[in-house]
């Protein structure tokens, strides 16, 4: 396992000298790497453990993979029964008390019961150590619904957090577009991915298409934290197996590069370094990032009178419709 001093390849830079934006998020997310067990006791102390790696950086939040206090047992399999969160911390309590203790968030993808009904679900802690919300994966494969497992409903929900609106979606959920445009259109800023398979392409893909960072955890030895532009901010390899901790910084904005390109002339020379504009030439979109902690990104939209890529596809869809009669 990567020791925590090459944490720092992993980062921009330390907390106190990051972006400077007022939405910068510092986001830590694992492998499965060394989270194991004989029962899933052990591994998930094993968890806590691999968490701390990233504590020089004081992650705004964690992220940790599909069903990981199951997923590498070397003992006996527990049943889904067995390693199901029933409400009463049975499962989650090191969670909740990590989370209080370090102030952060954490997703934390276990197995859960409802009225009977057990779902693969991610649980989503506050800074308080208080579950604030669930996803349960909804697209389900086989060999999971065999075991007794539900499908969660279509539509996924988002979760309000203290530096933005973030979503979920699990492993073979990737493979529908339906709940990543859900979020989209629900005002996710950040979707987190537990997983049991690393994703490659599909990962930054899910990220572009959507306008939002998308951030991987896995059983595999790739996890990723990509940008709103599908670019990779960090990927975990060789020398950190057990993941990654870097921030992002939320404000930013997503637009077509024509016509609002020809404004950021004029933006740089009002703002200059606080400022950053800038266009992917092929895909012909810009993005607008503030680097400082007195401006916001919305204000700048409104002063150059600029909207935003999915805004204006809705203008054209309502222009669309009413020439359609």
């Amino acid at each position: 396992m990567g020791m925590s001093p090459t944490i720092a390849s992993m980062a921009k830079a330390p907390k106190d000298f990051g972006i400077g934006s007022n939405r910068e998020v510092w986001i830590a997310s694992l492998t499965l790497d060394a989270i194991s067990g004989v029962d899933y006791k052990q591994a998930i102390q094993a968890a806590i453990k691999q968490m701390e790696y990233a504590l020089p950086f004081s992650p705004d939040i964690y992220c940790l993979p599909e069903v990981f206090h199951v997923a590498k047992i070397t003992g006996p399999k527990p049943t889904v029964k067995e390693a199901s969160e029933d409400g009463s911390g049975n499962i989650i309590a090191p969670f909740k008390q990590f989370a209080k203790k370090h102030a952060c968030y954490i997703v934390c993808n276990v197995y859960t019961v409802h009225q009977g009904k057990y779902y693969n679900a991610a649980l989503i802690i506050d800074r308080k150590g208080d579950v604030i919300g669930e996803y349960q994966k909804t697209r389900l494969t086989v060999n999971e619904m065999e075991k007794g497992l539900t499908p969660g409903p279509l539509s996924p929900p988002v979760f309000k957090t203290d530096f933005g609106t973030i979503g979920v979606q699990i492993c073979h959920d990737i493979q529908w577009s339906y709940g990543w445009e859900q979020l989209a259109e629900k005002g996710a800023e950040i979707v987190f991915w537990p997983s049991a398979f690393a994703g490659g392409k599909r990962v930054n893909m899910r990220a572009w298409s959507n306008q939002y960072c998308v951030v991987s955890s896995t059983r595999k030895d790739t996890t990723k934290i990509c940008d709103v532009t599908g670019e990779e901010i960090a990927v975990s390899g060789n020398w950190n197996t057990w993941g990654v901790c870097a921030p992002v910084n939320l404000e930013k904005a997503f637009l077509h590069s024509w016509p609002y390109s020809r404004k950021f002339p004029e933006i740089q020379k009002k703002y200059g370094r606080r400022v950053n504009c800038y266009s992917l030439n092929e895909e012909e979109i810009s993005i607008i990032e503030v680097l400082s902690p007195d401006l916001k990104v919305a204000d700048i939209l409104k002063e150059f009178n600029l909207i935003t890529y999915r805004e204006s596809l809705r203008v054209a869809e309502v222009q669309q419709a009413q020439l359609r009669g």
